[in-house]
């Protein structure tokens, strides 16, 4: 081979190469994500002390999928709920307990999900644990599902106590049998949450937090929960009683959308 058509050869291949990288799509644009105000922060760069165990970006929560919106595991609040939510963590500890909380700010976009799921009425996947007495076309009638909710203005926190030192629990397997909600403790889905007469989101009338029909231990343990958030500005929504909202709420009108990830907190 000649050294002219050797050169020749290379320049073909050259061009040929450049020829496929122009013609190669560019790349997709990051999805632009709002961020959070700078009032927001993480529970735990707060009080690392407060158990997370945050159900919505798993499967183990009553629609049956990761919802949208979630993309870590993790606790963001206002901070001034948070810095209250730590008073009373300070108390708490020095009787043996501790706070965990299941979802604190909550996302549109996570609220949206909860809606498209609500509407559709052939999806029953969890029904046995979370609403097995609750017809799934009376959801939005009956107050459990609507189009806004509290958690998204950031002051609301959903939460129960452990005693310390804190069990381990286990995780859920997506396909397990389920249990009613509302069954006794060492029957439903295993929690180290003092006995509150149901579980986490029981879409159930027993849920209300002054419910006649639950036992007078659970009624303490209620009560323990709701005294200790209520020192610190914290109301109970009274159909819930692992829902605490801190008062006077810094957005009261402003239902937020940024996602639930470090990423999301300005530095």
């Amino acid at each position: 081979m000649t050294r002219l058509t050797a050169a020749l050869r290379a320049f073909a291949v050259t061009a040929t190469a450049l020829a496929t990288v122009a013609v190669l799509p560019a790349p997709a644009q990051a999805r632009h994500e709002p961020k959070a105000p700078e009032e927001f922060v993480a529970l735990r760069d707060v009080d690392p002390t407060i158990l997370e165990e945050i159900r919505y970006p798993t499967k183990h929560n009553f629609v049956g999928d990761r919802i949208d919106g979630y993309r870590q595991r993790m606790c963001i609040l206002t901070r001034p709920a948070a810095e209250a939510l730590h008073r009373a963590q300070q108390r708490l500890l020095r009787k043996g307990y501790s706070f965990k909380v299941y979802d604190c700010y909550r996302p549109q976009r996570a609220v949206d999900h909860f809606v498209r799921w609500a509407e559709d009425l052939g999806d029953e996947r969890m029904k046995t644990e979370f609403y097995p007495q609750v017809d799934k076309s009376r959801l939005f009638e009956d107050g459990y599902i609507a189009e806004q909710s509290g958690h998204s203005r950031g002051s609301t926190v959903d939460l129960t106590i452990v005693r310390l030192p804190a069990k381990p629990t286990r995780p859920y397997r997506p396909g397990e049998p389920l249990v009613p909600c509302y069954a006794p403790q060492d029957e439903r889905f295993p929690d180290n949450s003092l006995d509150m007469g149901t579980g986490y989101d029981c879409f159930d009338t027993r849920s209300h937090t002054d419910d006649p029909r639950v036992t007078h231990e659970q009624r303490a343990n209620r009560d323990l929960l709701r005294d200790a958030l209520s020192e610190e500005g914290f109301e109970n929504l009274p159909e819930e009683w692992w829902h605490f909202t801190h008062k006077p709420e810094l957005f009261p009108d402003t239902y937020f959308d940024f996602p639930v990830s470090r990423r999301s907190l300005r530095p």
